[in-house]
């Protein structure tokens, strides 16, 4: 494993018409390269996540796993926006000499998609086997697919969807008003809406799993019990380990980010000709129980994308799904390999 910071120094131009001075873009690599430079497997994550895939998307990536570094050159960018090493409110503003906080400028699905096409032309890099990608990781990938249509020769999206529905993005503002209504956000300060954070996990996670996880898994073990209930100290048990390894800031930019998805936008086509346009074997995943990206989005995904195969996991987690049935991914992906004879 080789974890490193690739350092840009131009101006690196953002949609909204603004601009970064520069870009530090944090990433991961494992294997090595074989002979052909024909074995890349790169990863774009999702929304709170880091470079380490490894660590968080384990059963999938791994020894002895479908992705294995012996096998495969594997790469994994932090996004931008994030907390985690590249480029995001918490890194330098050079007019400031402070962080950049809440002044940290708006980023699109699009922006975060050129940091990574920026990261590939300093790798070296000419093709990748596959680019793969779950939940904004999917989004991500579709993205740098439309625009640079050859670096790819095999797309998987999971549990993803081709513009952000309002369903997703009611739940990302809910997000954002717990954030904002903690008052130290403003304080523009490491620190600044921890609280408000805390909220805000405990909201996503209602998107994240669904009813029948938490009639499961969260039930009061003593029917007695009139304020000790499992599912609340579940959800302040959440919200603190978030607020632990992640920022108010980066989460409020990466939220926005995520609402900004719309593979049409600012072009010329319909989505579906859009979508009609990568032309790559694509395997597109949808989780069953997921109620934030429900399966009919999954479903639009395969119906106009060239060459697509669509393919469905039982979860009893929900949108979660895509994180912990790493099993039933496998096999999925498995099969679509040697389907294609895409296999290494």
């Amino acid at each position: 494993m080789n974890q490193n910071t690739y350092i840009y120094n131009k101006r690196f131009q953002l949609e909204s018409g603004l601009s970064l001075p520069g870009l530090e873009i944090a990433y991961h690599t494992y294997g090595a390269l074989n002979r052909d430079k024909s074995n890349v497997i790169w990863v774009a994550h999702a929304l709170t996540a880091n470079s380490d895939v490894l660590d968080w998307w384990k059963g999938l990536f791994g020894e002895n796993e479908l992705f294995d570094p012996e096998d495969y050159f594997i790469v994994c960018a932090n996004n931008l926006g994030s907390c985690y090493g590249t480029t995001g409110p918490l890194s330098i503003n050079p007019d400031t000499n402070e962080p950049w906080f809440s002044y940290f400028p708006q980023i699109t699905i699009r922006d975060m998609a050129n940091t990574l096409h920026i990261l590939r032309q300093h790798l070296g890099i000419e093709k990748i086997h596959t680019l793969i990608g779950g939940s904004q990781g999917g989004q991500i990938a579709q993205e740098w697919i439309i625009q640079n249509s050859g670096i790819a020769q095999n797309l998987i999206l999971i549990a993803t969807n081709a513009q952000h529905s309002p369903w997703g993005i009611a739940f990302n503002e809910s997000q954002r008003l717990a954030i904002k209504a903690d008052r130290t956000y403003f304080s523009n300060s490491v620190n600044g809406g921890e609280k408000g954070l805390q909220a805000a996990r405990s909201i996503a996670l209602l998107s994240y799993r669904n009813y029948h996880t938490y009639n499961s898994t969260q039930k009061n073990t003593d029917r007695n019990d009139i304020n000790n209930h499992a599912a609340s100290s579940y959800q302040r048990y959440q919200g603190e380990k978030l607020v632990k390894r992640f920022n108010a800031y980066s989460y409020v930019r990466l939220s926005e980010a995520m609402d900004s998805h719309q593979v049409a936008r600012e072009r010329a086509y319909s989505l579906e000709t859009v979508l009609n346009e990568i032309d790559i074997p694509t395997l597109v995943i949808g989780v069953t129980s997921d109620v934030l990206f429900p399966l009919c989005e999954q479903q639009l995904l395969a119906r106009y994308i060239k060459n697509a195969v669509y393919e469905e996991i039982d979860s009893f987690h929900g949108h979660d799904g895509f994180l912990i049935e790493t099993k039933q991914i496998a096999e999925r992906i498995d099969h679509f390999y040697k389907k294609a004879k895409k296999k290494i």
